[in-house]
């Protein structure tokens, strides 16, 4: 199977090309196009092709990942967004849910009200009611309400897309049916967003807020897939388009652009899912990832080779709820491209604003002033003028100093290496402090867990971060560099539908419950056969949403094997208890046991990607040896560094700091004191600190 995996960033974009059968991996990177993502996008997919000597149409997989949707909310640069809704509701997305992100603050920024997804002036409602908790109709749908409100929405001039969110609809759709018919009969053209096909689940505000953050994205989320994926097919490709969702599973094209807030975590969740094979290879059951780009860092925490996955009450994205399955990754704007400056009050900052691919770090000589990560490293000496000239670009060593002297080392009367490795230094303090809130304030000891890094500068922070979090191993990945793009194609296709149950375990109806999951798995089962997977290479795993009553947050549990029944729900209370038990220390026998919502997911099994061992090193490997600087304390201190290429490193071969590892995607730094050996897979395995028994075991 001949694969590629396009992972677009905000400052670069990320190919890999695989063939198992003919032995062949591929990876190239180049600096992204924002104006127009998918140009890149596409020039790569087409550079991989030649390289590996197959025409676009030979390609059996793609699949991509995009921050298209992110950048969109995070820049509020989305569409303008009409509402119809039920009378009595108009203002439910501006109340939500009376909470404050800050209790005390009189200062505090609250985005749903400061930048609503739709403005109240677009927000219209109509008669009609549906009742809990059957579904019952008590007041009809008006439709002359309905077109009075598409129509004044239409004649507007502003709003491009519309959001329905009718009370109880996900118990009885008929009334958004119905007012989705009505919407496309007056206003074709417009893009519409209905919360029962969104998320069919109870919480209203929760409902209501990702039907609207669907809307709110989805025009140009949707007019860029629809025109990546025509682009590919003028270039010659005819498998259809996959794309990345928040949940870590591949949906198509069209699935994406009816539901583009399914992508709204679509470009980080690769590496999360990459380093888990990373982990699984090389021996580590328990891996944090650290997905450092231009632009930001990623952090996900993978207890037992497990993907965590967040509450649907913490899908939280910019300050607005977005209650779709989403993995559990943290990101912050700490990246090669973060700007470093002196504030009006003395203050030195790192980030979080990024110089991005256009214009760059000074030291692209791009055009570039302010000073940045990249820079730091580079007038540090561990980045080379040839370190990024794979990506097709040169680095200038003078330009990064003096954007330095410029903008940090002369405010703050620093020499030139404090004030780079300064930058650096608060860059590292950034990224460790977001481990902790991803693992520590979960509950988890990041020493438990090995680093594995990935990005095009993950490489280059993970030894000093370990460091800081007493980690005592680091994973480089071979094509670390191009991580999240290698996540892409160890993916499966999944889709996720959901409902609400909200019945008692005990006396509950159990041909109700078989019915409404059966339903569900025959709606994923669906999409697979829609996307060519037969029954042998499918599979439908279904789960439920459970709390013990009168709690106001569930736990997910997978369900036995259907049908329903009295040993079947004893079987689902006891998961809860132990859930329960796992996540708060407590189990609670004597009370009742709700399900609350459930699942069913169904998996399209894609051939697992094959590993070939490394030929052992020869202990030969060149070495090249210049000055360079690493942060001590009190200041910095200057060092005679090894400069090797990693293509040089052969299984078993080791390294010992101070280091550096050179390779087209990315550059891997070794601290005085650490030492990184290769693994029989090509992973590059960095001992940190001391006293690892898992390092000695391996």
């Amino acid at each position: 199977m001949k694969r590629i995996g396009v992972d677009i960033g905000g400052t670069f974009t990320d190919l890999v090309y695989r063939d198992d059968e003919a032995g062949v991996r591929l990876l190239h990177k180049l600096p992204s196009t924002p104006r127009d993502p998918a140009q890149a996008g596409l020039e790569g997919a087409l550079a991989l092709c030649e390289q590996a000597g197959v025409r676009l149409a030979d390609i059996d997989l793609f699949v991509h990942g995009t921050t298209v949707a992110t950048n969109i909310l995070l820049e509020h640069d989305g569409a303008v967004v009409g509402l119809i809704t039920t009378r009595g509701f108009r203002d439910l997305l501006h109340i939500g849910r009376k909470h404050r992100p800050l209790n005390f603050s009189h200062a505090q920024d609250v985005p749903r009200q400061s930048a609503p997804l739709a403005a109240r002036r677009h927000r219209h409602t109509v008669r009609e009611r549906i009742l809990a908790p059957d579904g019952r109709v008590e007041t009809e749908l008006n439709e002359a309400d309905v077109r009075a409100a598409v129509q004044a929405l239409r004649d507007s001039g502003e709003v491009e897309a519309v959001a329905v969110c009718c009370l109880f609809s996900f118990l009885n759709p008929a009334h958004e049916q119905r007012i989705g018919e009505i919407v496309a009969e007056e206003w074709p053209q417009a893009f519409l967003s209905l919360s029962h096909r969104v998320v069919p689940l109870y919480r209203e505000y929760e409902r209501f807020s990702t039907t609207a953050l669907n809307a709110y994205v989805g025009p140009r989320t949707a007019r860029y897939i629809e025109r990546f994926a025509a682009r590919l097919a003028e270039a010659g490709l005819e498998a259809d388009l996959g794309m990345m969702t928040s949940a870590g599973g591949i949906i198509s094209a069209a699935e994406a652009r009816e539901r583009p807030v399914s992508l709204l975590l679509s470009g980080p969740v690769g590496a999360l899912v990459a380093g888990i094979e990373a982990g699984r290879l090389t021996g580590f059951e328990n891996v944090i990832t650290l997905d450092v780009g231009g632009t930001s860092a990623d952090i996900g925490v993978a207890p037992a080779g497990q993907m965590r996955m967040k509450h649907l009450l913490d899908t939280r994205i910019a300050g607005y709820d977005a209650m779709v399955p989403m993995a559990d990754i943290g990101t912050i704007g700490a990246g090669g491209g973060s700007i470093a400056r002196v504030d009006a009050g003395g203050m030195f900052q790192v980030g979080p604003e990024s110089a991005g691919a256009d214009p760059g770090p000074a030291c692209y000589g791009q055009g570039g002033a302010a000073a940045t990560v990249t820079d730091a490293m580079v007038a540090l000496g561990w980045y080379r003028p040839r370190a990024l000239r794979a990506s097709g670009l040169d680095i200038d060593r003078a330009q990064a100093v003096a954007a330095i002297e410029r903008n940090v080392a002369g405010p703050l009367g620093l020499p030139l290496p404090e004030a780079a490795a300064g930058i650096y230094r608060i860059a590292v303090n950034n990224m460790v402090e977001a481990i902790r809130v991803n693992s520590v304030a979960r509950g988890l000891d990041p020493r438990d867990f090995a680093l594995v890094a990935y990005g095009g500068a993950g490489a280059a922070f993970a030894a000093a971060v370990a460091r800081e979090l007493s980690i005592a191993t680091v994973i480089v990945p071979p094509a670390a560099g191009v991580g999240a793009a290698s996540g892409l194609l160890t993916s499966d296709m999944a889709y996720h539908r959901q409902a609400t149950l909200w019945q008692h375990l005990e006396g509950a109806d159990d041909e109700r419950t078989t019915a409404v999951l059966e339903s569900l798995g025959e709606a994923v089962a669906a999409c697979l056969k829609r996307d060519g997977f037969g029954a042998e290479d499918a599979s439908v795993r279904y789960s439920a949403d459970c709390r013990y009553r009168g709690q106001g947050y569930e736990l997910r549990v997978p369900l036995p094997e259907l049908p329903a029944g009295p040993a079947w729900r004893a079987e689902v209370a006891e998961r809860f208890h132990q859930a329960h038990e796992r996540a708060y220390q407590r189990r609670f026998e004597d009370r009742p046991v709700m399900i609350v919502n459930v699942n069913a997911t169904g998996l399209g099994h894609v051939p697992p990607l094959q590993h070939e061992p490394l030929p052992a090193g020869a202990g030969d490997a060149p070495v090249e040896r210049e000055p360079a600087c690493f942060p001590a304390e009190g200041g910095t201190r200057e060092f005679e560094v090894a400069f090797l290429q990693r293509i040089d490193l052969g299984a078993g071969s080791r390294v010992t700091g101070p280091a550096v590892i050179e390779q087209p995607d990315t550059t891997t730094v070794l601290p005085p004191g650490t030492q990184a050996r290769v693994h029989e897979f090509g992973h590059l395995i960095i001992t940190a600190c001391e006293d690892s028994e898992h390092e000695r075991a391996h």
